[in-house]
């Protein structure tokens, strides 16, 4: 009896199916005949085509552990592992990489690395003003030789600790004022290793340091209390530059610059290693030094000082940009190029006519007169012809000058042991 109950459900399941499936096509027929009535046209519904999988869809498609392409059927997916996935530079995923056309990016070397970074160490010392030290320092510590006999292995490890010093002060100088002039370099020097990202800045201001440290430590092996002297006075005047804390950073106001670059460019260089140097020659002599009894340093002192008024005041020429973005109201700010440009041509004019009129007057042999005064008006002329052809507008074309007067620094200390 109860398996008799159960077929007649069974039996008035499949009756009310077919009831349903015989007023859902009535339905879909009473919705035909309307749309006909209507004149609207009759769409048959068209069916995807089936894809073939082709090489150019695993290429393309999306890696998540396993490419993930079109199959033949509607709605399916063919998983394939790939052989090898090559590198891709650093950023872009495989697919865009590929579609842009790129070549996948090499990996580079433990060499090519090397190259890089000291590339970017070389540009963060900024080399002009590393040989700029390395010639004034060598040019300043002969004038203390009063004749050939005075080069010892003394004074030659007393150059040698002087050079060392003062390159190791200089590379943490400029290292620090990099450090605290990232945004404007970005703008002014984008080139620089900070400024661009090629070095962090933790890395720089290690290196800062470190630089600090070994400078001071070859100051103190020496046993010169000039030389330290030197560098103390130099790593302060740096610090007062350069740091942005309370009462510091004097780069803003032109004046405070353009004193902290002659202090340490014309008397901290030109008396510290000259005295230090001298120490070294009358060593066991029991004389005493006189900063007084050197034409040479006499001369270099008083030139270097209306230069190093020059570079403090040339040197903003080409970044007037990037100061006026920061607020920092130099003197080519204030005054506007033209105006100290002119200024700076006028200085380095008197100091040449200045250093012909040495030579004629106050040198003692008749080659260093001859020297002295040949060699300032090639070097003068040479500087007013090139600034004849000058763009003050164009920051590149100061900048060329300015680089200029940076190889007339370089001479001018060349010069300096001739003066005698």
């Amino acid at each position: 009896a109860e398996q008799g109950k159960g077929e007649a459900w069974v039996l008035a399941g499949v009756e009310m199916a077919g009831l349903g499936c015989q007023m859902a096509g009535q339905g879909c027929r009473a919705r035909a005949r309307a749309r006909d009535a209507s004149g609207v046209p009759r769409r048959r519904p068209r069916r995807a085509a089936p894809r073939s999988v082709t090489p150019s869809a695993v290429r393309n498609a999306p890696f998540q552990g396993r490419w993930k392409v079109p199959c033949g059927r509607v709605g399916q997916v063919l998983e394939v592992m790939p052989k090898r996935r090559p590198s891709v530079a650093a950023g872009a995923s495989r697919p865009e990489a590929l579609d842009a056309g790129e070549a996948p990016a090499r990996t580079p070397s433990r060499r090519e690395k090397a190259v890089r970074s000291f590339d970017a160490f070389v540009r963060f010392t900024r080399p002009h003003t590393m040989l700029g030290t390395a010639v004034s320092v060598t040019s300043v510590s002969l004038l203390a030789l009063d004749a050939a006999s005075d080069l010892t292995p003394r004074f030659a490890l007393c150059l040698a600790a002087a050079l060392s010093s003062a390159l190791a002060m200089n590379v943490s100088i400029v290292g620090l004022n990099q450090v605290y002039d990232v945004e404007i370099d970005r703008v002014n020097k984008p080139y620089l290793p900070l400024a661009s990202g090629e070095m962090s800045i933790a890395w720089g201001r290690r290196t800062v340091a470190l630089s600090a440290a070994a400078s001071l430590a070859v100051g103190l092996a020496s046993g010169s209390a000039p030389l330290v002297a030197a560098l103390v006075s130099s790593l302060v005047l740096g610090v007062f530059y350069s740091a942005d804390l309370p009462l510091l950073r004097w780069k803003r106001f032109p004046a405070l610059a353009a004193a902290c670059i002659l202090c340490v460019r014309a008397l901290i260089v030109q008396l510290g290693f000259y005295a230090h140097a001298r120490l070294s020659v009358l060593h066991g002599t029991g004389q005493n030094v006189r900063l007084s009894s050197s034409l040479g340093l006499a001369f270099g002192t008083g030139f270097m000082l209306l230069f190093s008024v020059v570079i403090a005041l040339f040197k903003d020429l080409p970044d007037i940009a990037g100061d006026e973005g920061a607020g920092v109201r130099t003197l080519s700010v204030a005054l506007g190029p033209r105006f100290v440009f002119r200024t700076c041509l006028v200085l380095l004019g008197a100091a040449y006519a200045a250093a012909m009129v040495v030579g004629l007057l106050c040198t003692t042999h008749w080659w260093s007169a001859y020297v002295t005064v040949a060699s300032h008006a090639i070097l003068g002329s040479r500087l007013f012809q090139l600034s004849a052809d000058v763009d003050v507008g164009s920051s590149k074309s100061l900048y060329e000058l300015y680089m200029f007067i940076w190889k007339l620094f370089y001479a001018e200390y060349a010069l300096l042991p001739f003066i005698r």
